[in-house]
């Protein structure tokens, strides 16, 4: 089969996700594609899992777990798709998820990533995100994120970034900017390509058609997990520290300043959160010379103008800001529900 699109599902010890996971893959009304699962050393028996139920899927074992970015960059590495999809295993699609992706990018060869639509597993009238913001502290968001679904993202947009737990990508486009930075490990790492993408002038489309059920942070133990909180914290400096341009250090700086404070108030409510954003930042100064070095790469590949990025994230804080509003309304009133 000449496959256009190559779907890779990076997988850690994430067995009782996989048959769901793979079977709706198996259900794509889009049926020009392959899939590969990328095993990063599990031992609950997943490789074998899926070579005995799903013997259409290629399986690549890494031997160890190197991380989400190195799973994902192993399964681009031996797709053969001109489009890759990147897709978590805690995941089920709708049969016309991928269908969905591929139309939009053929019919907006501007866009070099495409987001999807993702939606809570557990209570479908929730949404999971609609496209990643980047806010102007520098911390990421989730557009959408435990909103209520009321049809508010179901047109197409232009948003900063797309979540890789299910995300198309023009091979063309990672060819030119490079694949997922392995040194971020896990967490941001999307955000980092995002930013790199839109620095090199490719816009990220997000797809209300493209429909993903998705668990979420399966494999970290939770989104408020010490793992979870660690990595974030030193992989939203990385994230800036790369690709910020240097005439908007001066100009962000006080956001910065005052989200890594909120950042800080919100860990200081647990020990353990707390102690794992400190070894966070820790982490973060000694990668310092490390991210330095890959940002003059970034920057000497940089074709849009300063304005251009200071407009994106104005614009893409603005969208953040008004979703997280959406979703503290929508808490306070499924709390009052109970």
């Amino acid at each position: 089969m000449n496959a256009r699109a190559t779907v890779v599902v990076p997988n850690w010890n994430t067995r009782r996700f996989l048959g769901p996971c793979l079977r709706s893959l198996r259900e794509q009304s889009f049926r020009g594609f392959e899939t590969v699962v990328v095993d990063s050393g599990s031992e609950d028996g997943s490789a074998e899992f899926v070579r005995r139920e799903f013997p259409e899927v290629r399986v690549i074992e890494l031997g160890e777990n190197l991380g989400f970015s190195a799973a994902a960059n192993a399964g681009i590495r031996a797709s053969r798709g001109e489009y890759v999809v990147l897709l978590n295993s805690d995941t089920e699609q709708d049969s016309d998820w991928l269908a969905a992706l591929v139309r939009a990018a053929e019919a907006r060869p501007e866009a070099g990533l495409f987001a999807s639509k993702l939606v809570d597993f557990r209570d479908r009238h929730v949404l999971d995100g609609a496209g990643d913001a980047l806010r102007r502290s520098g911390l990421p968001y989730r557009l959408g994120h435990r909103e209520t679904d009321r049809g508010q993202f179901d047109r197409p947009a232009f948003v900063f970034g797309a979540c890789a737990a299910a995300a198309l990508y023009r091979r063309s486009m990672l060819e030119e900017i490079g694949l997922f930075d392995e040194a971020f490990f896990a967490y941001c790492e999307d955000g980092d390509l995002s930013f790199r993408a839109q620095l090199a002038g490719y816009r990220c489309l997000y797809v209300p058609d493209a429909v993903v059920y998705h668990v979420g942070s399966a494999s970290t133990g939770g989104k408020r997990s010490a793992t979870a909180t660690r990595l974030g914290t030193r992989n939203g400096i990385n994230l800036l520290v790369k690709n910020l341009p240097a005439p908007l250090l001066w100009r962000f700086l006080p956001y910065f300043l005052a989200g890594q404070l909120v950042r800080f108030l919100i860990c200081a409510a647990s020990p353990s959160t707390l102690r794992a954003h400190l070894q966070g930042l820790a982490e973060a100064v000694r990668m310092l010379p490390e991210m330095r070095e890959k940002r003059r790469e970034v920057q000497a590949g940089r074709r849009v103008p300063v304005g251009y990025v200071r407009l994106l994230l104005r614009e893409s804080s603005r969208a953040a800001g008004a979703s997280l509003l959406r979703r503290l309304r929508d808490e306070l009133i499924r709390r009052g529900k109970r």
